[in-house]
C-alpha cells in the first residue's frame, strides 16, 4: 500500500523531522561514524552542489572550505538548521525549508548518503531507516523552544549521558548554542532571540534535567 504523507512543507516555516533505524539498530556506534553524520548534515544542507560527500572528503581542505563559503548563501540553501541530535539509533532535526521541496531532499541526500557509507563499512545491502521520515509541523515559539530543549536534552533523558555532560555532547547542537563548537551548522538565531542572553537558555535547557526522563508534559508538542 502506497504511504502519503500528511504534511506539505512550505517554504521559511519550521519543521522537527525524526526518523529511526530499522529495528532500532545502533547505527551511530562511534566516533567516525558520528562524524560522518555531522558532516553529511553541513555538506547536504545546500543545493547545487558539484560532487557527492564522498568526493568532497578527498579534497584538500583549502578546496573544501572554498566550496563551503561558496556554498553558504540562501540561494543555495534546501534548508536551514535550527537544531539537531543524533542517537545511536535515531535522529531529530528541526529545519527550516528554504527551496520548494527542500526538506524531501535535504533528507534524502542525507539518508542515502549515510546508507551508503554504513553498508560500505559493514558490508551489507538494503536500507538502514524505517521508511518515510516522520515530520510535524512547528506552530509557535512555545513549540520551538521548547522542541529545541528536548532535542539537547535527548541523550540526558535516553540514559546515553550523564546530565553533567550534556555541554560536551558533539553529537548534537546544544554545545553550538553554547557557543562551545566550532562547528556552524545551525541557525541558532530563531530560538536564541526568544531569550535574552544565552545563558538564559541554558538554564531554560537545564530547568528540566531533573525531569528529563519524564518529557510526556512537551511530548504532545512535539511528537505525532
Amino acid at each position: 500500500m502506497t504511504t502519503f504523507r500528511k504534511i506539505v512543507f512550505r517554504n521559511n516555516y519550521y519543521y522537527h523531522i525524526y526518523n529511526r533505524s530499522i529495528e532500532k539498530k545502533p547505527i551511530f556506534n562511534n566516533l567516525r561514524e558520528y562524524s560522518r553524520a555531522v558532516l553529511a548534515l553541513q555538506f547536504y544542507r545546500f543545493s547545487d552542489l558539484p560532487t557527492k560527500l564522498s568526493k568532497f572528503l578527498v579534497l584538500n581542505q583549502d578546496v573544501q572550505l572554498n566550496y563551503l563559503k561558496k556554498f553558504n548563501t540562501n540561494i543555495n540553501k534546501l534548508v536551514d538548521i535550527l537544531a539537531y541530535g543524533i542517537m545511536p539509533n535515531h535522529f531529530h532535526f528541526i529545519l527550516e525549508q528554504k527551496q520548494e521541496g527542500g526538506i524531501a531532499r535535504f533528507i534524502s541526500n542525507f539518508e542515502n548518503s549515510y546508507t551508503k557509507y554504513y553498508n560500505t563499512k559493514e558490508d551489507r545491502v538494503g536500507p538502514i531507516f524505517q521508511g518515510l521520515f516522520k515530520s510535524v509541523y512547528v506552530e509557535s515559539d512555545e513549540q520551538l523552544v521548547h522542541l529545541s530543549r528536548y532535542i539537547h536534552l535527548n541523550p540526558v533523558s535516553s540514559s546515553l549521558i550523564k546530565p553533567e555532560e550534556l555541554e560536551n555532547y558533539p553529537w548534537s547542537s546544544f554545545p553550538e548554542y553554547l557557543n562551545l563548537s566550532k562547528t556552524n551548522i545551525c541557525n541558532t538565531q530563531p530560538v536564541l532571540s526568544l531569550f535574552s542572553s544565552v545563558n538564559k537558555y541554558r538554564n531554560f535547557v537545564y530547568d528540566q534535567i531533573a525531569y528529563a526522563k519524564e518529557l510526556e508534559k512537551i511530548k504532545h508538542l512535539i511528537m505525532e
